[in-house]
């Protein structure tokens, strides 16, 4: 994870160096108001981020950027209105993990891969396994032998099919040989109501959402999901510390354009966001949020991207991962 977190200044400064001389004669950017698409409801930490960076942007460039948020159809939507937009930089998107499992699991009205420029990546956020306090568990290895054990027998809730939380959940299932049952939800929260009343045992969410109920003692963490301590929560080990060796997931966000952007304006675009988030106000708020500023060159992103799909495709047949 180090090689993500990290902000990629040698690759950018290359990248933005060598789009100068194409940069002569070309049209102004941005020449109208910027429209951020974000495929989750207002809220979300995604559309939090959104906001936070595009008032940034809007106040460095003199220009509004307006955050519209089109949910639904499991992400589909919003990242539909990024590929069929103009590429002329006027219209972005910032899309998350599922981005690149929905291509394994559906058929989509776009192809990931060639319809879309991808800028920079904004940030990681690793997630955080939470379970009841009468859950008789304290790592990974206790879960792992609770559940077989006791086959069938036990439950874990996600925000929904395809989130981070539910991926995570069962790339523990693939890894370990073991069958926890998933139960989505429309949202984190009815997840916690659930999990605090019985009904499912484990839950991976952000460790914002869930650091009241575990300074209150409500709930217990038992390990986080990336292959480095998170921030959050420096005292709690990770999965592969826990009893899962080369365990390593988070959900990620990322700043993608139309395919065929001009260049100089896809440097631009990456140089600002990859300047807004390493703003101490911006960072500060960010890791408030769970979410570890990263930001990388347009190839570097792209590379990563095409890791993801490979990685999640995978365990998406091994699996059988499906919207829900």
């Amino acid at each position: 994870m180090r090689g993500i977190v990290r902000l990629a200044l040698v690759g950018v400064c290359l990248f933005s160096a060598a789009l100068v001389p194409q940069a002569a004669g070309a049209q102004p950017y941005p020449a109208r108001p910027i429209r951020w698409i974000v495929p989750v409801p207002p809220g979300a930490t995604t559309d939090i981020l959104s906001r936070l960076i595009g008032a940034k942007m809007a106040e460095a460039w003199g220009e509004q950027v307006v955050v519209d948020n089109r949910s639904g159809g499991a992400f589909v939507i919003g990242t539909e209105i990024v590929a069929k937009s103009n590429p002329d930089g006027h219209t972005i998107g910032i899309f998350l993990t599922p981005h690149v499992v929905n291509p394994s699991v559906m058929k989509l009205p776009y192809d990931t891969v060639k319809d879309f420029q991808p800028v920079t990546l904004v940030a990681i956020v690793p997630g955080v396994m939470v379970t009841h306090p009468n859950v008789p568990v304290a790592s990974i290895r206790d879960v792992v032998a609770l559940a077989k054990a006791k086959p069938g027998q036990l439950n874990y809730g996600s925000p929904g099919a395809m989130t981070s939380g539910h991926l995570s959940m069962e790339l523990l299932n693939l890894m370990a040989g073991i069958k926890i049952t998933h139960v989505p939800y429309k949202g984190g929260a009815p997840a916690i109501v659930d999990l605090l009343g019985g009904q499912i045992q484990f839950v991976i969410l952000g460790p914002p959402t869930v650091m009241a109920h575990l300074k209150a003692g409500r709930l217990k963490a038992i390990a986080t999901t990336a292959a480095k301590r998170s921030p959050g929560l420096p005292n709690t080990p990770t999965f592969a510390e826990s009893g899962l060796p080369g365990y390593d997931t988070y959900e990620w966000y990322g700043m993608f354009a139309p395919a065929g952007i001009p260049r100089p304006v896809l440097a631009k675009l990456n140089g600002e966001i990859n300047r807004i988030i390493t703003l101490p106000d911006v960072r500060e708020r960010m890791l408030g949020l769970g979410a570890i500023p990263s930001g990388n060159s347009p190839e570097e992103f792209t590379a990563f991207v095409k890791g993801e799909m490979a990685r999640w495709g995978k365990v998406a047949q091994q699996v059988g991962l499906r919207p829900e």
